[in-house]
């Protein structure tokens, strides 16, 4: 079995390639048929590859390990690319909606319709097991650069879906309107998906804080690991890539020793670490004086 770091490196290389061959599919079926909806399916392949490369620098950057000037590590740096991935899926949106507008204007007629939509299937095909593969392997890993990939290569799948159907309408049919119009549904579905990106992103780097379903099952840890201790208070969290950082206030007897609490503090770390992973736990103990007791785990 490979080193995660190795497997990791592995999959970030195998998106750029991946991205280089669809890209070049995609513009071969436009250069074959001249559609302008099948020019909206190979603009945004181009997107793919920058994020890819993007991506790639990003997960290799975030696997550093902690240093001097970075003391809490680089796992943020994944950020970074998941953003960058939303502005250009924005760009590449509003130059589909350019070409859609030229090419109504100029009622351009479909040529080698049944060559280029096959093309185009078949990197479809492509780009949708490899979506399905970065899923699975970025939530696994936590990471939100193989995440936003993944859910951009599904938008582009969803809009060549629509992009084939729409076309062989356009062959049967004559209704050249109709290639132009599939171009701005394309943009449209492009623009919600760099949106989110962007949004899922910013919110990251802003150290927004585990789900609710994970603080409790945080809660339920410390409550069932904490015996000793009287309360928890002042309990937060934050997400920074794959890692979570959990650090909230032990209250514990004033009579009991700093032995005694460091093995509470110990038993309650190992249970978090086995349970969450990639989770940094800071614990700050105080004396029972210091108790709330409202708000609180009460132990």
């Amino acid at each position: 079995m490979p080193k995660w770091n190795d497997r990791i490196t592995l999959v970030a290389l195998s998106s750029i390639v991946i991205a280089l061959v669809v890209m070049a599919l995609k513009y071969a079926a436009y250069w074959k048929t001249g559609s302008v909806a099948l020019y909206s399916d190979a603009l945004e392949s181009i997107v793919n590859l920058a994020t890819a490369v993007a991506a790639f620098w990003a997960i290799r950057l975030s696997h550093k390990p902690a240093d001097s000037d970075h003391q809490f590590g680089h796992h943020k740096a994944e950020y970074f690319s998941a953003v960058l991935e939303g502005v250009l899926i924005v760009v590449a949106a509003l130059l589909i909606l350019r070409e859609a507008w030229i090419s109504y204007e100029e009622k351009r007629a479909l040529e080698n319709a049944g060559i280029g939509l096959t093309i185009n299937l078949v990197a479809t095909a492509i780009n949708g097991a490899w979506a399905m593969y970065l899923f699975r392997f970025g939530r696994r890993r936590r990471s939100p650069a193989f995440i936003a990939e993944a859910w951009h290569l599904t938008s582009d799948v969803i809009s060549s879906v629509g992009v084939f159907i729409g076309l062989v309408l356009v062959a049967l049919t004559g209704w050249v309107v109709l290639d132009p119009l599939l171009a701005v549904i394309v943009a449209v579905n492009i623009l919600w998906s760099g949106w989110r990106v962007i949004r899922d992103s910013v919110g990251g780097l802003m150290d927004h804080a585990v789900s609710g379903e994970v603080e409790s099952e945080i809660r339920s840890i410390i409550s069932t690991e904490a015996t000793g201790a009287i309360e928890v208070h002042d309990l937060r969290t934050r997400n920074a890539g794959r890692a979570i950082f959990i650090e909230f206030h032990l209250v514990v007897p004033g009579s009991m020793t700093v032995a005694a609490g460091h093995v509470i503090c110990d038993r309650i770390e190992a249970a978090l670490n086995k349970a969450i992973e990639g989770s940094e736990v800071l614990i700050h103990i105080e004396p029972e004086a210091e108790a709330l007791h409202h708000g609180v785990i009460v132990l």
